[in-house]
């Protein structure tokens, strides 16, 4: 498993970000409070893990160790990270969400900004979403056997 560990000057760890070798995907694991800044550098780092395989489609980020607000971070995510997330292949986020928030996802689930680039799945459970992903890989698994690919650009909540 190749691993990273984001920390304040402090040394205190705000996000893990590691490539799961036997699932296939990414799993940033947020911890405490994130700022913008933070939120920033953590994202960016996630896509610059060393030794990562050529293509990476899929993405767990967990969000449920998050303590106060989220950063405000759709902007920054749709003009800078989400284009260089493309080119490194990701093709699903499954986002578990930070705990009773589940009512802030209506702006995101009514306009998807990422659309077109990845399909975006909010969940409350880190279960629910790992399972989704492998969900996405079967038919995935599926579809290339068949010569198809899925065409990515919904978001919703599970």
């Amino acid at each position: 498993m190749l691993d990273q560990h984001v920390t304040h000057a402090d040394g205190w760890e705000y996000c893990h970000v590691q490539y799961c070798e036997a699932d296939h995907w990414l799993l940033a694991t947020w911890k405490g409070v994130v700022t913008t800044q933070d939120g920033q550098y953590g994202a960016a780092k996630m896509l610059r893990l060393p030794d990562l395989p050529q293509a990476v489609p899929y993405l767990l980020n967990d969000n449920s160790q998050v303590q106060g607000p989220w950063f405000d971070s759709v902007d920054w995510l749709q003009r800078i990270w989400a284009p260089q997330a493309e080119q490194l292949g990701l093709r699903y986020v499954a986002h578990v969400l930070q705990p009773h928030t589940e009512d802030d996802l209506g702006l995101l689930l009514r306009h998807n900004p990422f659309a077109g680039k990845f399909e975006l799945q909010f969940f409350t459970n880190l279960a629910d979403a790992a399972s989704w992903l492998r969900e996405c890989q079967r038919l995935d698994s599926q579809q290339n056997d068949q010569g198809r690919s899925r065409p990515a650009s919904r978001a919703s909540q599970r």
